[in-house]
């Protein structure tokens, strides 16, 4: 909470009047904090980490083990005839 303080000083005149100010700083006191934001930070990166390693190694195996085959069969054939003849 910020606290204003303001002292009004006369100095015998009408119009002689000095206001002073004043407004201190706030106080951070960091021996309140309890580092909870940082606890619940790490717990939330490591299950984002531990469910990130669950999902990908089974991907990437599965990935790795299908270079070459695919699962997609193209037939090519041996021969392949280049002279077209068209009709007119």
């Amino acid at each position: 909470m910020t606290r204003l303080i303001i002292y009004q000083v006369y100095s015998g005149g009408e119009n002689n009047m000095a206001t002073t100010i004043i407004n201190p700083a706030p106080v951070n006191d960091s021996s309140n904090s309890s580092g909870m934001g940082f606890l619940l930070g790490v717990i939330i990166l490591v299950v984002v980490g531990f469910l990130l390693i669950i999902y990908t190694i089974p991907i990437v195996k599965q990935g790795l083990s299908g270079i070459g085959s695919g699962g997609v069969q193209i037939t090519v054939p041996k021969t392949i005839n280049v002279n077209v003849q068209q009709s007119k």
